[in-house]
């Protein structure tokens, strides 16, 4: 399931922020409560990479993650680079 860092901006306090969901969702503001704010602008975080020394680990938000994004690890690689090219080639070919 695709994983989204949503950003917003309320058009009648002006207050932005940030939320985390399955979806590009509209949201409530958190200021003064204003409905049906649209994302300005959206990060797909369905895969993630990690490094954490010297392994840059792969991270997938699966199908099933519906509240939080419920990370599985696919793949491990000793380089950064060897890791985007496992999602840009592997995971999403579609986009290469």
């Amino acid at each position: 399931m695709a994983w989204f860092l949503n950003h917003y901006h309320c058009g009648d306090c002006g207050t932005d922020w940030d939320d985390e969901w399955s979806c590009m969702c509209n949201d409530e503001c958190p200021e003064c409560g204003a409905r049906h704010m649209s994302p300005v602008d959206s990060d797909d975080l369905t895969y993630l990479i990690e490094g954490k020394g010297g392994v840059f680990s792969v991270l997938y938000s699966p199908e099933n993650a519906e509240h939080y994004p419920k990370y599985i690890k696919m793949a491990e690689f000793t380089s950064e680079h060897a890791a985007e090219l496992y999602v840009e080639v592997v995971l999403r070919p579609q986009a290469a």
